[in-house]
């Protein structure tokens, strides 16, 4: 089992779904992100196992960051072979997968 970092990205504006990380074995993940921005930013997460995430695949929908704030959704199970997604709808929002 993959433990640290799984995957991260700098998400681009416009809301286009980012592939953060496939999930190598069954675990525990925390997904964080970072508004490096001096504005409000919406941000979704998403789990799945097909190519793209289904609308039954968002843990996080839209969610407010504040200026400059953080969001971290701790303790996620996931199973061998999900994809993690992650977008926003502002550029500067950083993503980090990370599992142990």
């Amino acid at each position: 089992m993959a433990s640290g970092k799984l995957g991260s990205a700098d998400l681009p504006a416009g809301g286009a779904d980012t592939l953060i990380c496939t999930v190598a074995a069954n675990q525990a993940i925390n997904v964080r992100f970072a508004n490096r921005n001096a504005v409000q930013v919406r941000v979704r997460l998403s789990i799945g196992t097909g190519a793209n995430p289904s609308s039954a695949d968002y843990v996080d929908y839209d969610v407010a960051i504040q200026p400059y704030g953080v969001l971290e959704d701790t303790g996620i199970a996931v199973s061998a072979g999900e994809k993690v997604w992650a977008r926003s709808d502002t550029a500067n929002v950083s993503v980090r997968a990370h599992g142990m």
